[in-house]
């Protein structure tokens, strides 16, 4: 048999260039730029900071007058209304007796030097708040009824339920203020403490005095603010320069090393109101710079840039 090498030589060519044709081609590699994150940067201050517990106290008063009858008879004329405010010594009723309104002025008619009216007036033993009327003209009342109730405007207090674990805060904070719903604000101390718990909530009713120049409806609900714990001269930053995980078990602050690398950096919190954040571990100095803005989601040292 003849060889061909012609045809052989055919062969091996197309072999040959149907394997470069396969064969991938050599990657071309190119250097991504690392991510720059533009950033506002802080520094540490100094502050003293609280925390505090807000409850709720509700305005009383404690002291009430009951306006009395002082004969049996009917009430010839009432000068009192609800909601009015009264003074010492002020007329608010004019009672007659049975007897006297039944013989008119007879006896007086008979006997002119005699003067007899049976008519008695009631007056306010103090002045204050009226805030319940029991009778109007023309009832008949027996001697000893109350006809009428008024508050002391003198013994305004809000009354505080607080929890028996907090107790121990009661004393530091001998000085008080009561936030009204209108934004007003009343200084006010604890003036005593009633003694018995709830035994369902396991609180303890404190006793507020406030001045009674303001005129304020019983039964007002106002905010207290107890100091729990206070801290002088603590390093404090703003909140958003503190972050946290899910769990809000560890937090850390990204600090610069230098004017573009920004390092991870494992703090211990302290006390946090609604704008700064104590730091009390590690202690930091002034002139660290602490990135505020652009922190969010950054690994540790991750390029930035400071923006003014």
């Amino acid at each position: 048999m003849k060889k061909h090498p012609k045809l052989i030589y055919g062969i091996l060519t197309t072999l040959i260039s149907l394997s470069s044709c396969n064969s991938p081609e050599p990657e071309t590699t190119e250097d991504t730029p690392s991510t720059v994150t533009p950033v506002q940067v802080t520094h540490i201050a100094d502050s003293s900071l609280s925390e505090y517990v807000e409850l709720s106290a509700v305005s009383a008063y404690l002291e009430k007058s009951f306006v009395k009858a002082n004969i049996n008879g009917y009430i010839e004329k009432t000068s009192v209304e609800t909601g009015q405010k009264v003074i010492s010594g002020q007329n608010l009723f004019s009672l007659i007796t049975k007897e006297a309104r039944s013989i008119g002025n007879t006896v007086n008619s008979l006997d002119p030097g005699f003067k007899f009216s049976g008519i008695s007036t009631i007056r306010a033993a103090k002045g204050g708040i009226v805030v319940q009327v029991n009778h109007q003209k023309g009832d008949y009342v027996q001697d000893g009824e109350a006809l009428a109730i008024i508050s002391n405007r003198n013994s305004l207090v809000f009354l505080l339920d607080l929890p028996y674990e907090l107790n121990n805060i009661i004393r530091q904070n001998g000085n008080l203020t009561v936030l009204l719903p209108d934004g007003t604000a009343l200084p006010g101390s604890i003036s005593g403490t009633m003694p018995s718990v709830d035994s369902l909530a396991q609180t303890q009713r404190y006793i507020i005095k406030v001045p009674s120049g303001k005129d304020i409806p019983e039964g007002l609900i106002g905010k207290v603010r107890l100091s729990k714990v206070s801290h002088t001269n603590a390093q404090v930053l703003p909140k958003s320069a503190v972050l946290a995980n899910e769990t809000e078990d560890e937090f850390w602050v990204m600090t610069l090393i230098n004017d573009s690398t920004a390092v991870k950096i494992n703090v211990k919190k302290g006390i946090e109101n609604n704008n700064i954040t104590e730091v009390l571990s590690p202690k930091f100095s002034k002139t660290d710079r602490i990135i505020t803005s652009g922190n969010y989601g950054l690994a540790d040292t991750a390029k930035v840039k400071i923006e003014k």
